[in-house]
C-alpha cells in the first residue's frame, strides 16, 4: 500500500501579515524610514562601545559583516540618480536608514538591471550585493519601512537614528546574543 499525503498550503503556513502600505505607491518621491534586520537578529554588524556615567556618547564599532554593509550603504547614492540615502546606523543586529526618492527612476548602471528603483528595489538590491560578498544570507526577510510625512517627522527619525547606539540596551532590537 504507497500512501500518498498532500499539503493544503493554506493550513499548513500562517498567512503573512502585508508589510507594506495598502495602495502606496513606493516609486513616490518622498522620505522613507527603513529598518532591515540580521536574520534571527545575531548581532554581527557592530558593537556599541564607550560611553560612561558622565554622559559621554556611545560609539558604533563595526564588525566585518558591518563594513560590508557600510560599503555598499555609500555606493547606493552612486547607483542610483533617483535614490539617496541621507542618514544611517548599524546596530549590532539592524540597520536604520532615511532613504529619499526623488523623480526620474532609472538606476546609473546597467547591473543589476533597469528596474523601477522603488523602495523594495533598494532594499532588495542592498541586500544582494551584501550576501554575495558575505557568501550567504544574513538578513530577515522584508523590512520595516515608515514614510516620513513632515519636517517634523523626518527630525524625530533622524534624532532616533542619531542616539540609537547610547540607547541600545533599550532598543526593542536589543538582544544578549
Amino acid at each position: 500500500m504507497i500512501w500518498v499525503m498532500t499539503m493544503d498550503k493554506e493550513k499548513d503556513f500562517p498567512k503573512r501579515k502585508p508589510t507594506r502600505l495598502k495602495e502606496f505607491d513606493y516609486n513616490t518621491t518622498g522620505a522613507y524610514f527603513i529598518t532591515l534586520c540580521t536574520e534571527n537578529r545575531r548581532q554581527i554588524l557592530s558593537c556599541i562601545v564607550g560611553g560612561d556615567v558622565l554622559g559621554a556618547p556611545k560609539n558604533v564599532e563595526l564588525f566585518p559583516h558591518g563594513m560590508i554593509a557600510d560599503k555598499y550603504l555609500k555606493q547606493m547614492n552612486e547607483f542610483y540618480e533617483n535614490l539617496t540615502v541621507d542618514q544611517y546606523v548599524i546596530m549590532p543586529n539592524h540597520i536604520h536608514l532615511i532613504l529619499f526618492v526623488r523623480e526620474d527612476g532609472s538606476p546609473r548602471t546597467s547591473t543589476p538591471t533597469k528596474q523601477t528603483s522603488s523602495v523594495s528595489h533598494f532594499v532588495s538590491t542592498f541586500k544582494r550585493f551584501c550576501n554575495k560578498e558575505f557568501g550567504g544570507n544574513i538578513w530577515q526577510r522584508g523590512f520595516h519601512d515608515h514614510i516620513i510625512r513632515s519636517r517634523d517627522d523626518y527630525e524625530e527619525i533622524a534624532k532616533y537614528i542619531h542616539d540609537n547606539p547610547t540607547r541600545w540596551y533599550y532598543d526593542e532590537l536589543y538582544s544578549e546574543q
